[in-house]
């Protein structure tokens, strides 16, 4: 197993130490072009079979990243942040997924079950909540696929505009990590768009995003129930019968625990372990700095796994609701948080 992912990793880490290379030369944040260089590399070539086992594994270093940049997130500033970030987290998720269903719905004529897999994709964790969502409401592969297409649109989109406006909004970095980790999909670019913009940033956009995540198995079983009662009545042509479709609210906890990002547990524990003395300012420094490097090749693999083809198909339907639900959302966000923070 190891001899398959090491030449992979080989190439995620020459991506990730070109780009920082390259960034003493342009003035553009070393992880934003990781992402980029990552990208064309994967458009012009796209990523070898012999290291396609290995560049697979970024989502695994990004979910080590997290875990021990941990250390570096001040547990006094989380508590006192903690009963607003949550009612946030909820305002947002719930906001972003009504106003995505009903643009999709009424105003855009996507289909329903599309629509509901690019609501739960926007509002709480990207392609990884797409997934979840249409495990436990039976919807067609191809749908589940155009969902997905047009998250990792955005997500391509949001991690180099989101600094962009970031800076020339001279935002602060706790507005702005909050900023991203509320209105982002996906963890990956939320991750890489905060920490371009500062090391502060950075660890709130993870925090905030993290929250966000927990989110996922809450929905995929309110979806489930959904979609149970609906039953026939959706109109779809791939429905099967609605105690099928159900099958996904009947597990509850169990569903819950399933849907649930682990690695959440971990970046808990490297933080309590930090801020109750157990690790020393050497062993934090040593964390941060693994996490650096974790993110570098999380970031690489990220921009190399993007499919460029994949996203041309993308209908502008979607990508219009999605479109008008970001800017609504994002804008109103952004005048809470810079009032809140």
């Amino acid at each position: 197993m190891l001899r398959r992912i090491v030449p992979g990793v080989a190439l995620l880490l020459t991506v990730g130490v070109t780009a920082r290379a390259l960034s003493a030369a342009i003035p553009v944040d070393h992880l934003i072009l990781t992402i980029f260089l990552g990208l064309v590399l994967g458009t012009v070539y796209g990523v070898p079979v012999w290291a396609q086992d290995g560049v697979a594994t970024h989502k695994v270093w990004l979910e080590a990243g997290i875990v021990v940049m941990g250390a570096s997130v001040a547990l006094d500033r989380v508590v006192a942040a903690g009963p607003v970030l949550v009612v946030l987290v909820i305002g947002t998720v719930t906001t972003t997924a009504l106003v995505v269903e009903l643009l999709a719905r009424y105003v855009f004529a996507v289909h329903e079950k599309t629509g509901s897999l690019l609501a739960a994709g926007s509002s709480i964790c990207g392609v990884s909540a797409v997934v979840a969502i249409a495990e436990g409401i039976d919807v067609d592969e191809s749908r589940i696929a155009y969902a997905a297409a047009t998250v990792l649109l955005f997500d391509a989109a949001m991690v180099f505009v989101y600094p962009l406006i970031g800076h020339a909004l001279g935002l602060s970095s706790t507005v702005f990590g909050v900023w991203t980790g509320l209105t982002m999909f996906s963890t990956g670019p939320v991750t890489a768009a905060g920490f371009a913009f500062s090391e502060t940033a950075g660890e709130w956009s993870v925090l905030v995003k993290l929250t966000r995540n927990a989110t996922i198995g809450v929905a995929a079983i309110a979806y489930a129930v959904y979609y149970a009662r609906r039953g026939s009545t959706v109109g779809d042509s791939e429905t099967r019968e609605s105690a099928a479709v159900g099958d996904g609210a009947s597990r509850g906890l169990g569903y819950l625990w399933e849907t649930f990002p682990k690695f959440i547990f971990g970046f808990l524990v490297t933080m309590l372990a930090a801020n109750s003395g157990l690790l020393d300012a050497g062993q934090v420094a040593s964390l941060a700095n693994a996490s650096d490097w974790a993110f570098l090749l999380a970031f690489a693999g990220l921009g190399l796994e993007v499919d460029v083809g994949e996203l041309r198909t993308v209908g502008y339907r979607p990508v219009l609701a999605v479109l008008v639900a970001l800017v609504t959302v994002a804008s109103t966000t952004l005048l809470i948080v810079q009032t809140v923070f």
